[in-house]
């Protein structure tokens, strides 16, 4: 069995979702007790937060390579990022690095032409609403992708992310803001 690197804590809640999954489809595939080989690297998201709101992604990206360059010395076979928002970072990281990460943009788009999915909707924070790192990334893999344009929305999304959704915190309020959003 392969030994999956995990970056995670951004956020936290987000992190508890890949743990989750990843055992759940391990032990779904092989049975019995199997569970996953992790190796989990959290950092402090208070810190990489300060440097996003700072626009200092150069530093992030370095900051998440070590990470990753700690990982593969470790055992990890590749590497997993446990949120949307950093694979801004990922090709600076995969050049840092001689195991492959799986990038959630090809497991997305590989899980919609399963289900024969061409367009999807992406929500996200700001940064992956308004850039195009992840939507160029299911555009070449053959999935078309909406995202809000209104700068309000985006903005109301992003809060409700990291103030509510970050803190584990899922108030009807923002759900039904999200559902007015997708509609």
């Amino acid at each position: 069995m392969k030994t999956i690197g995990i970056i995670g804590g951004m956020s936290y809640e987000s992190s508890i979702h890949y743990y989750e999954r990843i055992n759940k489809q391990v032990n779904q595939i092989a049975g019995g007790l199997t569970c996953a080989k992790l190796l989990i690297y959290n950092v402090n998201f208070g810190e990489i937060r300060e440097l996003m709101l700072e626009n200092k992604w150069e530093e992030i990206g370095v900051i998440l390579a070590d990470i990753a360059k700690t990982l593969e010395k470790a055992g990890a076979d590749y590497i997993v990022i446990a949120t949307n928002t950093m694979h801004k970072l990922a090709d600076f990281i995969q050049d840092k690095i001689n195991i492959p990460i799986i990038h959630i943009a090809d497991c997305v788009a590989d899980k919609c032409k399963e289900n024969k999915v061409v367009n999807v909707g992406l929500l996200g924070t700001k940064y992956t609403m308004i850039e195009d790192f992840l939507v160029n990334r299911l555009k070449q893999n053959g999935i078309e992708v909406t995202t809000p344009k209104n700068i309000e929305q985006i903005n109301e999304i992003d809060r409700i992310i990291f103030d509510e959704l970050c803190k584990g915190e899922i108030k009807n309020i923002s759900r039904e803001y999200y559902k007015n959003v997708i509609r």
